[in-house]
């Protein structure tokens, strides 16, 4: 199995599916596995798709969100001796493709994923916001605490949350942050 269109050095970047919630395991024993039959020259960057997103229930405020729960990102020279090394993996399940047949990742496809290239990747991480535009709600704090509105939109980057609330018979749209209103 002769990867086509190499890129130079042979390898391209392929998706693998895993079992979901062992990406990190998988990688691991992907590593190990390369290192003891001495493939390495084969093999480049085996990457776990995710963003860092602000959490106020973490300790540390951010957490790291897997962006594709079950799947891996894996750079190989394709061949039959790098391509039963990570079938025979435990947890892999097959290359992303058509018919069996592993499909190398598009280049801008790659960029994207990785983060490269991007302004926005390197800009501060999303705000993990437990609501959703249409969803009722609560306010908790401030000038408005205890009213009730319909979340009308939502800044993932600022952590802003516009409701709309009615005050005196009329329907007003009132901005928030993300931890003043909570899902009734």
């Amino acid at each position: 199995m002769q990867a086509e269109g190499d890129n130079g050095s042979g390898k391209e970047w392929y998706v693998l599916k895993v079992q979901t919630n062992r990406e990190r395991t998988i990688r691991e024993a992907l590593l190990k596995k390369i290192k003891l039959e001495q493939l390495e020259k084969h093999f480049g960057e085996i990457v776990i798709p995710s963003e860092r997103v602000v959490d106020s229930r973490a300790k540390s405020g951010e957490v790291e969100r897997k962006l594709f729960p079950g799947y891996i990102m894996i750079e190989m020279a394709l061949n039959d001796e790098t391509w039963y090394l990570v079938r025979d993996t435990s947890g892999v399940g097959d290359f992303a493709g058509a018919a069996g047949k592993p499909l190398p990742m598009e280049p801008y496809e790659v960029d994207r994923m990785l983060g490269r290239g991007s302004e926005e990747s390197v800009a501060s991480p999303k705000v993990r916001i437990g609501v959703s535009v249409g969803e009722i709600v609560k306010i908790n704090e401030g000038m408005f605490e205890n009213f009730e509105g319909r979340v009308e939109g939502i800044d993932e980057h600022s952590g802003k949350v516009s409701v709309l609330i009615e005050i005196f018979g009329r329907s007003t749209p009132v901005e928030l942050d993300h931890w003043q209103v909570e899902l009734i």
